[in-house]
Parts: C-alpha cells; sequence; structure tokens
C-alpha cells in the first residue's frame, strides 16, 4: 500500500491478513530520538487483522532521529511544539481515515514513551475516534492547554504498561495514569514489569493478546 502525503512522516507495515473492506487499524507512536522504523518490530505480534501505521514525531532530535517535544521537566513538554506536534497528529489520524481502509469503529494506538503521551493526548481529547491504546512507560500530559473528555471513555479501553526500573519516566506516572482513567468509565488494564526504560517479551505478549480481546469484545 503506497502512503500519501500527510502532516506526518509514516510507514505501512505489510498486512498479514488484510480485509476485504475497513481494516481495524494500529497506529504506532515512537518516543524520542527514534523514527517510524523503531516500533515497526512489532508487527509481528499484533493481530494479523490489524492494519499497522507508524508516525514519525515531527522535530528532529538533537543526538538523531526525531521527536515530539522538547522537555521542560519529566511530564513537562515544551508547550509550543507540543502543541505543534498535537495538531500535526489530528490532521494525521484525520488522512489516515480518508486515504486508508481504516475502520474507525477500531482505530486504536500503540505508544510507546513520548509516543504514549501523544497517544493519551488524542485519545483523550477525541475519545469519540479511539477505541483503546496501549500506553507503554509514558504518561499523561496533564501541563498543558489540552481540556480532555473524561466523561467520554465509557468502553474504552487502555492497556497502561511501565516498567518499575524505569529511570526515565518513573512508574509513579503510570500509577497516576491508572488513577486518572479508573475515575471515569473506561476499561482499564494496568500492568508492571521489571524492567527500565523499555519493552519486554512479557509485555508484548500481554498487550498483543489485550488487542485480540479488544477485537472479540473482551475488556
Amino acid at each position: 500500500m503506497r502512503t500519501v502525503p500527510s502532516s506526518l512522516v509514516h510507514t505501512i507495515a505489510p498486512q498479514n491478513e488484510p480485509a476485504e473492506g475497513l481494516s481495524p487499524t494500529l497506529i504506532l507512536l515512537h518516543g524520542r530520538g527514534a523514527t517510524e522504523e523503531d516500533l515497526l518490530g512489532l508487527v509481528p505480534y499484533v493481530p494479523p487483522q490489524f492494519l499497522v501505521i507508524a508516525a514519525r514525531a515531527p522535530f528532529p532530535f538533537s543526538y538523531g532521529g526525531a521527536t515530539w517535544y522538547e522537555i521542560l521537566s519529566t511530564g513537562t513538554p515544551h508547550p509550543g511544539q507540543f502543541g505543534e506536534s498535537f495538531e500535526k497528529l489530528v490532521q494525521f489520524v484525520h488522512d489516515v481515515k480518508t486515504h486508508y481502509p481504516v475502520d474507525p469503529k477500531h482505530l486504536f494506538f500503540l505508544g510507546f514513551s513520548m509516543g504514549t503521551v501523544m497517544s493519551y493526548a488524542f485519545a483523550l481529547t477525541h475519545p469519540e475516534e479511539v477505541s483503546g491504546v496501549v500506553a507503554h512507560s509514558g504518561y499523561v500530559p496533564e501541563d498543558t492547554s489540552l481540556v480532555f473528555e473524561w466523561e467520554k471513555l465509557k468502553g474504552k479501553g487502555f492497556f497502561v504498561a511501565h516498567g518499575t526500573q524505569d529511570p526515565v519516566i518513573g512508574v509513579q506516572f503510570a500509577h497516576r495514569a491508572r488513577g486518572l482513567l479508573e475515575k471515569t468509565e473506561a476499561e482499564v488494564t494496568y500492568r508492571e514489569y521489571p524492567i527500565p526504560h523499555s519493552m519486554s517479551e512479557e509485555s508484548v505478549g500481554e498487550f498483543s493478546a489485550w488487542l485480540g480481546q479488544r477485537m472479540k469484545g473482551g475488556s
């Protein structure tokens, strides 16, 4: 499948079980210093019916790769860059839904680190457009100008995963996300792993199974 011009550079993974019509879709959002290629290694673990689209953050990172924003402090994005990235992400999702065979009733995000922050940003401001989020090693961007629609999360799925030994974004940020989400009618699955700022075989296996369950209607 050829990519179309959009607000974010992106790659579409070969689909293992392409549907005749619209497909459930998973948008991958990478962390700081990576590119859209970084999370494509997860594709073999994603349920085969998914169309997988990996997006690249819009700003070059000084040490290589790309970034969604500069960090003022842990949990506080640079407001100008964060706002610009968010606007580009909103346009990107619109383009994806317009030009690719995306089933709008089954649109998921999978983020890592900053990619999780951006996934939360979109899902919590546009909950009607999202079925679920795999939020790995990130945080809810509370210290921004975004207005979250907590009251509209009924039935939305969130798989929140974090390493207990994470020195970059401490596990307390996952505790905070869990607390915020569990006050809503979202369907929250929370997992901690004895790992640093990374994914593990166990976390990948569990969120892959969760995606499959969400497609079958399970929580």
